[in-house]
């Protein structure tokens, strides 16, 4: 492996690491983690490829940040994640960010219902049912959202509920975005 793809490979892996453990202990991506990591991901393709790097990086940061940004106008997620994507398209590119993004969809189905199963099993089913699902997403305990303030209250709500913070899935997906681009590369 070129130095090069290994400083990526180690770069992508601590950046992907950190937010993994800090979402899931605080249930948030800081901007110094997320920014910072953008901006270096620019700054390597910048100087590893030149000007077509930058476009590789600038693509990728938009296909990441872009569809979190839907995600999180329409209720699911929040702005850290919408930043951390946007950052991990920087140093993945546009291609692979949105591998990233899909199989990171499959990983958090898989572990959502792990989870559950985990919390039925120790709780009982009812338990979970009420606590997860017993309220829909856009509805208040005090009833259907009317305000603004009702609407953040709904959407912190969900948060609070939440079984996986999406930094877990997303790096897990990375990593084996990661292994796929080494076994690629090693075919060829």
């Amino acid at each position: 492996m070129a130095t090069v793809d290994l400083i990526q490979v180690i770069s992508v892996l601590a950046f992907t690491a950190v937010a993994a453990v800090l979402d899931y202990r605080t249930r948030r991506l800081p901007n110094w983690l997320t920014v910072s990591a953008g901006v270096l991901g620019l700054v390597f393709h910048a100087v590893t490829a030149g000007l077509p790097g930058i476009g590789l990086s600038l693509g990728g940061f938009a296909v990441g940040f872009g569809i979190l940004l839907v995600l999180w106008l329409i209720g699911g997620g929040g702005a850290g994640d919408v930043k951390f994507m946007g950052a991990l398209g920087a140093w993945m590119g546009p291609k692979w960010i949105l591998i990233t993004f899909l199989l990171s969809a499959v990983v958090a189905m898989l572990g959502g219902f792990a989870v559950l199963s985990v919390l039925a099993a120790q709780n009982g089913y009812s338990r979970v049912r009420d606590k997860y699902f017993g309220k829909r997403l856009f509805q208040t305990s005090a009833g259907p959202l009317v305000d603004g303030s009702a609407a953040t209250a709904s959407v912190a709500a969900a948060s609070r509920r939440r079984l996986l913070p999406y930094a877990v899935p997303v790096a897990v997906s990375a990593w084996l975005v990661l292994v796929w681009q080494m076994l690629l590369r090693n075919a060829q």
